[in-house]
Protein backbone atom coordinates (compact mmCIF):
# COMPACT_ATOMS: atom_id res chain seq x y z
CA UNK A 1 0.00 0.00 0.00
CA UNK A 2 2.73 2.31 0.58
CA UNK A 3 3.42 2.69 -2.74
CA UNK A 4 0.23 4.55 -3.54
CA UNK A 5 1.30 6.57 -0.32
CA UNK A 6 4.66 7.57 -0.95
CA UNK A 7 5.44 7.69 -4.35
CA UNK A 8 8.21 10.20 -4.75
CA UNK A 9 8.89 11.99 -8.12
CA UNK A 10 12.53 10.73 -8.92
CA UNK A 11 14.63 12.79 -11.00
CA UNK A 12 13.91 10.07 -13.60
CA UNK A 13 9.93 10.69 -14.08
CA UNK A 14 10.22 14.58 -14.03
CA UNK A 15 10.49 15.02 -17.70
CA UNK A 16 7.55 12.65 -18.70
CA UNK A 17 5.80 14.34 -15.52
CA UNK A 18 6.02 17.78 -16.69
CA UNK A 19 5.45 17.51 -19.87
CA UNK A 20 2.08 15.45 -19.17
CA UNK A 21 1.30 18.56 -16.32
CA UNK A 22 1.81 20.90 -19.52
CA UNK A 23 -0.39 19.23 -22.16
CA UNK A 24 -3.24 18.98 -19.02
CA UNK A 25 -2.77 22.70 -18.26
CA UNK A 26 -3.94 23.11 -21.61
CA UNK A 27 -6.39 20.21 -21.36
CA UNK A 28 -7.83 21.54 -18.18
CA UNK A 29 -8.06 25.11 -19.56
CA UNK A 30 -10.49 23.56 -22.60
CA UNK A 31 -11.99 21.78 -20.36
CA UNK A 32 -13.11 24.83 -18.11
CA UNK A 33 -13.98 26.46 -21.80
CA UNK A 34 -15.97 23.33 -22.94
CA UNK A 35 -17.49 22.20 -19.90
CA UNK A 36 -19.93 19.94 -21.81
CA UNK A 37 -16.38 18.16 -23.02
CA UNK A 38 -14.54 18.42 -19.79
CA UNK A 39 -10.40 18.07 -19.20
CA UNK A 40 -10.91 14.76 -18.83
CA UNK A 41 -11.85 14.23 -22.41
CA UNK A 42 -9.56 16.89 -23.74
CA UNK A 43 -6.52 15.54 -21.51
CA UNK A 44 -7.12 12.22 -22.98
CA UNK A 45 -7.27 13.53 -26.51
CA UNK A 46 -4.43 15.55 -26.21
CA UNK A 47 -1.93 13.49 -24.83
CA UNK A 48 -3.16 10.94 -28.15
CA UNK A 49 -2.20 13.54 -30.86
CA UNK A 50 0.61 14.68 -28.67
CA UNK A 51 1.89 10.91 -28.77
CA UNK A 52 0.86 10.21 -32.48
CA UNK A 53 2.17 13.76 -34.33
CA UNK A 54 5.52 14.26 -31.58
CA UNK A 55 6.31 11.22 -29.74
CA UNK A 56 7.70 11.25 -26.60
CA UNK A 57 11.44 10.23 -26.29
CA UNK A 58 12.20 7.40 -23.83
CA UNK A 59 13.67 9.62 -21.14
CA UNK A 60 10.04 11.08 -20.88
CA UNK A 61 8.77 7.48 -20.28
CA UNK A 62 9.26 6.86 -16.60
CA UNK A 63 7.12 10.26 -15.74
CA UNK A 64 4.35 9.64 -17.81
CA UNK A 65 4.13 6.06 -16.38
CA UNK A 66 4.33 7.79 -13.10
CA UNK A 67 1.61 9.85 -14.00
CA UNK A 68 -1.02 7.39 -15.61
CA UNK A 69 -0.92 5.15 -12.54
CA UNK A 70 0.09 6.99 -9.65
CA UNK A 71 -1.65 10.19 -9.80
CA UNK A 72 -4.91 8.25 -10.92
CA UNK A 73 -4.72 6.30 -7.87
CA UNK A 74 -4.23 9.44 -5.87
CA UNK A 75 -6.99 11.64 -7.84
CA UNK A 76 -9.20 8.44 -6.40
CA UNK A 77 -8.13 8.81 -2.79
CA UNK A 78 -8.53 12.40 -2.86
CA UNK A 79 -12.02 12.00 -4.04
CA UNK A 80 -12.55 9.74 -1.17
CA UNK A 81 -12.66 12.42 1.16
CA UNK A 82 -15.74 13.75 -0.29
CA UNK A 83 -17.55 10.74 0.13
CA UNK A 84 -18.92 9.27 3.25
CA UNK A 85 -18.50 5.31 3.97
CA UNK A 86 -22.34 5.96 3.76
CA UNK A 87 -22.42 6.49 0.85
CA UNK A 88 -20.32 3.68 -0.24
CA UNK A 89 -21.38 1.08 1.45
CA UNK A 90 -24.97 2.13 0.11
CA UNK A 91 -23.63 2.19 -3.50
CA UNK A 92 -21.77 -0.57 -3.98
CA UNK A 93 -24.64 -2.68 -2.28
CA UNK A 94 -26.99 -0.69 -4.53
CA UNK A 95 -24.86 -1.27 -7.86
CA UNK A 96 -23.72 -4.85 -6.85
CA UNK A 97 -26.84 -6.76 -8.93
CA UNK A 98 -25.84 -4.67 -11.98
CA UNK A 99 -22.36 -5.25 -11.73
CA UNK A 100 -22.89 -9.26 -11.48
CA UNK A 101 -24.91 -9.25 -14.65
CA UNK A 102 -22.33 -7.42 -16.23
CA UNK A 103 -19.48 -9.32 -15.44
CA UNK A 104 -21.44 -12.85 -16.04
CA UNK A 105 -22.58 -11.49 -19.64
CA UNK A 106 -18.82 -10.53 -20.45
CA UNK A 107 -17.64 -14.00 -19.27
CA UNK A 108 -19.92 -15.69 -21.29
CA UNK A 109 -19.74 -13.09 -24.72
CA UNK A 110 -16.11 -13.44 -24.51
CA UNK A 111 -16.21 -17.34 -24.61
CA UNK A 112 -19.34 -17.35 -27.87
CA UNK A 113 -17.80 -14.78 -30.15
CA UNK A 114 -13.99 -15.66 -29.45
CA UNK A 115 -15.03 -19.01 -30.94
CA UNK A 116 -16.93 -18.03 -33.60
CA UNK A 117 -14.42 -15.62 -34.61
CA UNK A 118 -11.70 -18.34 -34.40
CA UNK A 119 -9.94 -16.02 -31.15
CA UNK A 120 -7.74 -18.31 -29.04
CA UNK A 121 -8.40 -18.75 -25.22
CA UNK A 122 -5.83 -16.76 -23.79
CA UNK A 123 -6.90 -13.70 -25.53
CA UNK A 124 -10.58 -14.31 -25.51
CA UNK A 125 -9.72 -14.43 -21.48
CA UNK A 126 -7.44 -11.27 -21.46
CA UNK A 127 -10.44 -9.21 -23.53
CA UNK A 128 -13.15 -10.42 -21.44
CA UNK A 129 -11.62 -9.90 -18.56
CA UNK A 130 -10.57 -6.32 -19.51
CA UNK A 131 -14.11 -5.48 -20.53
CA UNK A 132 -15.38 -7.24 -17.03
CA UNK A 133 -13.47 -5.90 -14.59
CA UNK A 134 -11.05 -2.90 -14.71
CA UNK A 135 -9.31 -2.91 -17.99
CA UNK A 136 -5.36 -3.03 -18.21
CA UNK A 137 -5.24 -3.42 -14.61
CA UNK A 138 -7.59 -7.09 -14.66
CA UNK A 139 -5.25 -7.88 -17.79
CA UNK A 140 -2.25 -7.16 -15.71
CA UNK A 141 -3.51 -9.22 -13.11
CA UNK A 142 -3.97 -12.64 -15.10
CA UNK A 143 -1.10 -12.21 -17.21
CA UNK A 144 1.03 -14.15 -14.74
CA UNK A 145 -1.57 -16.65 -14.84
CA UNK A 146 -2.32 -17.13 -17.78
CA UNK A 147 0.73 -16.34 -19.37
CA UNK A 148 -0.01 -15.35 -22.67
CA UNK A 149 2.94 -14.22 -24.91
CA UNK A 150 3.32 -10.31 -25.08
CA UNK A 151 1.93 -9.74 -28.54
CA UNK A 152 -1.65 -11.12 -26.96
CA UNK A 153 -1.27 -8.99 -24.14
CA UNK A 154 -0.32 -5.82 -26.70
CA UNK A 155 -3.60 -6.92 -28.98
CA UNK A 156 -5.99 -7.21 -25.68
CA UNK A 157 -4.89 -3.71 -24.06
CA UNK A 158 -4.72 -1.87 -27.37
CA UNK A 159 -8.58 -3.48 -27.98
CA UNK A 160 -9.70 -2.47 -24.54
CA UNK A 161 -8.20 0.90 -24.64
CA UNK A 162 -10.04 1.72 -27.71
CA UNK A 163 -13.47 1.40 -26.50
CA UNK A 164 -12.54 2.67 -23.30
CA UNK A 165 -11.88 6.41 -25.30
CA UNK A 166 -15.43 5.12 -27.35
CA UNK A 167 -16.74 5.28 -24.63
CA UNK A 168 -15.18 8.35 -22.81
CA UNK A 169 -16.74 10.31 -25.86
CA UNK A 170 -19.75 8.60 -26.57
CA UNK A 171 -21.29 7.45 -23.37
CA UNK A 172 -22.27 10.86 -22.13
CA UNK A 173 -24.10 11.47 -25.38
CA UNK A 174 -25.93 8.61 -25.02
CA UNK A 175 -26.66 9.09 -21.11
CA UNK A 176 -28.16 12.52 -22.46
CA UNK A 177 -30.17 10.91 -25.34
CA UNK A 178 -31.74 8.16 -23.45
CA UNK A 179 -32.66 10.63 -19.93
CA UNK A 180 -30.91 9.49 -17.74
CA UNK A 181 -30.74 10.37 -14.54
CA UNK A 182 -26.85 11.24 -13.19
CA UNK A 183 -27.43 8.05 -10.76
CA UNK A 184 -29.00 6.37 -13.61
CA UNK A 185 -25.62 7.27 -16.20
CA UNK A 186 -23.28 7.04 -13.00
CA UNK A 187 -24.77 2.91 -12.69
CA UNK A 188 -24.34 2.23 -16.36
CA UNK A 189 -21.14 3.90 -16.36
CA UNK A 190 -19.38 2.35 -13.29
CA UNK A 191 -20.63 -1.12 -15.09
CA UNK A 192 -19.72 -0.82 -18.55
CA UNK A 193 -17.24 1.08 -18.88
CA UNK A 194 -14.16 -0.99 -17.99
CA UNK A 195 -10.91 1.21 -17.14
CA UNK A 196 -11.39 3.14 -14.08
CA UNK A 197 -9.71 6.27 -16.03
CA UNK A 198 -12.37 6.40 -18.44
CA UNK A 199 -15.04 5.48 -15.96
CA UNK A 200 -14.22 8.53 -13.96
CA UNK A 201 -13.75 10.48 -17.45
CA UNK A 202 -17.13 9.75 -18.94
CA UNK A 203 -18.86 9.91 -15.26
CA UNK A 204 -17.75 13.87 -14.35
CA UNK A 205 -18.16 14.57 -17.86
CA UNK A 206 -22.00 13.93 -17.53
CA UNK A 207 -22.36 15.71 -13.92
CA UNK A 208 -20.22 15.68 -10.80
CA UNK A 209 -23.07 13.75 -8.66
CA UNK A 210 -22.43 11.26 -12.32
CA UNK A 211 -18.79 10.98 -11.47
CA UNK A 212 -19.21 10.45 -7.55
CA UNK A 213 -21.50 7.29 -8.08
CA UNK A 214 -19.49 5.89 -11.35
CA UNK A 215 -16.67 6.15 -9.52
CA UNK A 216 -17.95 4.61 -6.28
CA UNK A 217 -19.74 1.50 -8.73
CA UNK A 218 -16.21 1.16 -10.27
CA UNK A 219 -14.42 0.62 -7.32
CA UNK A 220 -16.72 -2.11 -6.22
CA UNK A 221 -16.62 -3.12 -9.59
CA UNK A 222 -12.79 -3.23 -9.39
CA UNK A 223 -12.63 -5.55 -5.99
CA UNK A 224 -13.82 -8.37 -7.77
CA UNK A 225 -10.57 -8.70 -9.42
CA UNK A 226 -9.53 -11.03 -6.75
CA UNK A 227 -11.92 -14.30 -6.70
CA UNK A 228 -12.37 -14.06 -10.51
CA UNK A 229 -8.49 -14.13 -10.75
CA UNK A 230 -8.24 -16.38 -7.88
CA UNK A 231 -10.77 -18.95 -9.88
CA UNK A 232 -9.24 -18.03 -12.91
CA UNK A 233 -5.65 -19.38 -10.75
CA UNK A 234 -7.44 -22.41 -9.89
CA UNK A 235 -8.80 -23.20 -12.90
CA UNK A 236 -4.90 -23.26 -14.70
CA UNK A 237 -4.01 -25.47 -11.89
CA UNK A 238 -6.49 -28.00 -12.25
CA UNK A 239 -5.69 -28.01 -16.29
CA UNK A 240 -2.27 -28.25 -15.97
CA UNK A 241 -2.41 -30.98 -12.78
CA UNK A 242 0.21 -28.71 -11.22
CA UNK A 243 0.86 -25.94 -8.90
CA UNK A 244 -0.38 -23.46 -11.70
CA UNK A 245 -0.78 -20.58 -9.15
CA UNK A 246 2.54 -20.92 -7.45
CA UNK A 247 3.71 -17.28 -8.65
CA UNK A 248 0.43 -15.76 -8.08
CA UNK A 249 0.89 -13.30 -5.48
CA UNK A 250 -2.36 -11.66 -4.16
CA UNK A 251 -0.31 -8.75 -3.35
CA UNK A 252 0.25 -8.00 -6.73
CA UNK A 253 -3.16 -7.93 -7.91
CA UNK A 254 -5.06 -6.36 -5.22
CA UNK A 255 -5.70 -2.68 -6.03
CA UNK A 256 -4.55 -1.39 -2.73
CA UNK A 257 -5.24 1.83 -3.57
CA UNK A 258 -9.59 1.26 -2.72
CA UNK A 259 -8.34 0.55 1.07
CA UNK A 260 -6.42 4.05 0.79
CA UNK A 261 -10.20 5.00 -0.72
CA UNK A 262 -11.96 3.56 2.38
CA UNK A 263 -9.22 5.32 4.58
CA UNK A 264 -10.48 8.64 3.08
CA UNK A 265 -14.10 8.38 2.97
CA UNK A 266 -14.00 6.86 6.67
CA UNK A 267 -12.13 10.19 7.98
CA UNK A 268 -14.80 11.95 6.10
CA UNK A 269 -18.21 9.79 8.05
CA UNK A 270 -15.46 10.39 11.31
CA UNK A 271 -16.63 14.49 10.67
CA UNK A 272 -12.77 15.35 10.39
CA UNK A 273 -12.70 17.21 6.85
CA UNK A 274 -14.75 20.29 7.17
CA UNK A 275 -17.35 20.95 4.41
CA UNK A 276 -15.47 24.38 3.28
CA UNK A 277 -12.83 22.58 2.09
CA UNK A 278 -14.75 20.00 0.66
CA UNK A 279 -14.56 22.43 -2.96
CA UNK A 280 -10.94 22.80 -2.71
CA UNK A 281 -10.84 19.05 -2.30
CA UNK A 282 -12.76 18.10 -5.55
CA UNK A 283 -10.81 20.59 -7.66
CA UNK A 284 -7.74 19.10 -6.35
CA UNK A 285 -8.69 16.14 -7.60
CA UNK A 286 -10.30 17.22 -11.05
CA UNK A 287 -6.56 18.13 -11.69
CA UNK A 288 -5.37 15.17 -10.66
CA UNK A 289 -7.39 13.10 -12.78
CA UNK A 290 -6.77 15.66 -16.18
CA UNK A 291 -3.08 15.12 -15.35
CA UNK A 292 -3.43 10.80 -15.21
CA UNK A 293 -6.06 10.72 -18.22
CA UNK A 294 -3.53 12.91 -20.02
CA UNK A 295 -0.52 10.48 -19.26
CA UNK A 296 -3.09 7.43 -20.26
CA UNK A 297 -3.33 9.41 -23.85
CA UNK A 298 0.89 10.22 -23.81
CA UNK A 299 1.05 6.49 -23.68
CA UNK A 300 -1.52 5.20 -26.42
CA UNK A 301 0.15 4.38 -29.95
CA UNK A 302 -2.69 4.39 -32.54
CA UNK A 303 -0.43 2.35 -35.00
CA UNK A 304 -0.20 -0.40 -32.68
CA UNK A 305 -4.09 -0.19 -31.95
CA UNK A 306 -5.09 -0.21 -35.82
CA UNK A 307 -1.70 -3.22 -36.20
CA UNK A 308 -4.30 -5.70 -33.85
CA UNK A 309 -6.11 -6.67 -36.84
CA UNK A 310 -9.99 -6.86 -36.91
CA UNK A 311 -10.93 -10.08 -34.98
CA UNK A 312 -9.89 -8.57 -31.96
CA UNK A 313 -11.41 -5.53 -32.22
CA UNK A 314 -14.37 -7.37 -33.56
CA UNK A 315 -14.50 -9.33 -30.15
CA UNK A 316 -13.79 -6.35 -27.86
CA UNK A 317 -16.83 -4.74 -29.36
CA UNK A 318 -19.43 -7.29 -29.25
CA UNK A 319 -18.01 -7.65 -25.65
CA UNK A 320 -18.44 -3.99 -24.84
CA UNK A 321 -21.53 -4.17 -26.67
CA UNK A 322 -23.12 -6.54 -24.60
CA UNK A 323 -22.13 -5.35 -21.09
CA UNK A 324 -23.16 -1.91 -22.38
CA UNK A 325 -26.71 -3.31 -23.13
CA UNK A 326 -26.82 -5.56 -20.27
CA UNK A 327 -26.22 -2.63 -17.48
CA UNK A 328 -29.29 -0.85 -19.06
CA UNK A 329 -31.38 -4.08 -19.37
CA UNK A 330 -30.74 -4.70 -15.76
CA UNK A 331 -31.30 -1.38 -14.53
CA UNK A 332 -34.55 -1.40 -16.79
CA UNK A 333 -36.02 -4.38 -15.18
CA UNK A 334 -35.04 -3.28 -11.27
CA UNK A 335 -36.73 -0.28 -11.75
CA UNK A 336 -33.63 2.19 -12.00
CA UNK A 337 -34.50 3.40 -15.79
Amino acid sequence: MSSVVASPIAPSRLPGFLLALAVAAVAFALGRAVPLIGGAVFGIVLGILVRHFAPPAARFQPGIRFASKQVLQWSIIALGFGLSLTQVAHIGLESLSVTLATVAVAGLSAWLLGRMLHVHDKLQVLIGIGTAICGGSAIAAVVPIIKPDEHDTAFAISTIFLFNLVAVLLFPLLGHLLGLTDLGFGLWAGTAINDTSSVVAAGYSFSHAAGDYATIVKLTRATLIIPISLGIALIVAWRQKRSGASDFSLAKIFPWFILWFLVASGIRTAGLVPEVALPVIHFVAECLIVVALTAIGLSADLRRMASTGPRPILLGLGVWAAVALTSLLVQHLIGRW
